[in-house]
């Protein structure tokens, strides 16, 4: 009798587990899925706030396109314009430092934006 009651515990909560990760999935995934998009200027990054774990994709400084950069708050078709030709970023706060924005647009965009490494050739 010993030997079977953890036995019995540890199914029950093995079967608990699987239960509510299957429940967390479900309430997680859309009602409809829809084809995602695939695009070079974003990149999913994972950010803590409060405990509470998010994926919020990032428009990278160095590849987006235009129509990516004026979806951030405060860009408009002039200021994109400066980001792209102001290219390569080492850093996102260049921004603001080369005078491509103002300090309150930084404050609001510079949580949506990244600068990735460049990539290296494999040609040599």
């Amino acid at each position: 009798m010993k030997r079977i009651i953890p036995a019995v515990l540890a199914a029950l909560v093995a079967t608990a587990f699987v239960a509510t990760v299957a429940l967390a999935d479900d309430a997680a995934a859309p009602a409809t899925t829809a084809p995602a998009k695939a695009t070079t200027s974003t990149t999913t990054h994972h950010s803590s706030t409060k405990g509470k774990t998010t994926h919020a994709p990032k428009t990278d400084l160095n590849t987006a396109s235009k129509e990516d950069l004026m979806k951030l708050p405060g860009v408009d078709d002039a200021t994109a314009d400066k980001i792209i030709a102001a290219r390569p970023f080492k850093s996102h706060s260049e921004l603001e430092s080369k005078n491509l924005v103002t300090k309150e647009q930084y404050k609001k965009l510079s949580a949506m934006v990244t600068v990735a490494p460049p990539q290296k050739s494999a040609a040599k």
